[in-house]
């Protein structure tokens, strides 16, 4: 039976600022519009925050109930470590996509009911990274999920529930975050290469190999500060971004000068903390 403290560990809170920090930006963008609505930013808070946590126990089942998860260097997998039974993992995934979907509902009810189908896509893309027969998430398109989810759809519905509407600035501001999000599961998937090849697992990183997935990794932490430039000339504020740059450069070296397996982990924690900083004073900036 597993403890609260590794359910907790099974949730992935490392991850969670990718669910989060769209929402600060989106929410930045609807300041800046004058339309902020704070009761529907905090909603959709809680929807991308429940949602997250409801794709990691899926993908903590899927890939335990595969076997994949057998052989690990990363944090806890509660049915790959076998703490706890499939059932109660899966059990905690489709609690967390219900409640996302009954928040998301409320949303929908006040704006549009077409975001009805952009929750369902959501949820349905959550379960299919690593569920199903053919999880797409074993045919390298994770980070195009990721980057589409956890970064235009994040952003740009956190502000079309406040502003109905969706200015320009909104799908700018969401390409950045999108990487950076990127860069989160790129770390995670490099450091898994030598077990996921073994499991039959093809993800964009055993695709590319070592090498070409640390290349990645560097673009997805270093392209965000070149588009804020771009982003500037129309909004000069959202360069307050780049003071989040020098928390870029140690993971971005440890990926680059070959860090490897429990190596790696703590990059996942750096890569957190900068997409957390880049997302707030992107989002002050263009608040402001």
């Amino acid at each position: 039976m597993a403890t609260l403290s590794q359910w907790v560990a099974g949730s992935r809170p490392r991850t969670l600022p990718t669910s989060l920090v769209p929402v600060v930006v989106g929410t930045g963008v609807a300041i800046g519009a004058d339309h902020a609505v704070w009761w529907r930013a905090l909603l959709a808070a809680f929807v991308a925050l429940v949602l997250q946590i409801g794709v990691n126990f899926s993908n903590d089942y899927s890939d335990g109930v595969r076997g994949t998860d057998e052989e690990r260097v990363g944090p806890l997998r509660l049915v790959g470590s076998k703490v706890a039974r499939p059932k109660q993992v899966l059990a905690a995934a489709l609690g967390s996509f219900a409640l996302a979907a009954v928040a998301g509902l409320v949303l929908a009810a006040v704006t549009s009911w077409w975001l009805l189908l952009v929750g369902a896509l959501a949820i349905v893309a959550a379960w299919f990274y690593t569920g199903g027969k053919t999880p797409y998430g074993y045919r390298a398109l994770g980070e195009i999920s990721v980057f589409v989810f956890f970064g235009l759809v994040a952003v740009v519905g956190t502000v079309y529930v406040q502003v109905e509407r969706v200015p320009g600035v909104a799908w700018a501001a969401a390409v950045p975050i999108g990487l950076l999000a990127c860069g989160l599961l790129v770390v995670n998937n490099l450091r898994d290469i030598p077990t996921d090849r073994v499991a039959g697992k093809r993800t964009l990183a055993v695709v590319l190999g070592d090498r070409w997935t640390r290349i990645l990794y560097a673009a997805c932490t270093a392209l965000p500060f070149m588009f804020v430039l771009a982003l500037a000339a129309v909004h000069p504020w959202a360069l307050l971004a780049l003071l989040a740059a020098p928390l870029s450069v140690p993971p971005t070296q440890k990926v680059l000068q070959g860090a490897n397996g429990p190596f790696l982990i703590p990059v996942l924690g750096e890569t957190a903390r900068l997409q957390i900083a880049y997302g707030v004073l992107l989002a002050v900036g263009l608040a402001l």
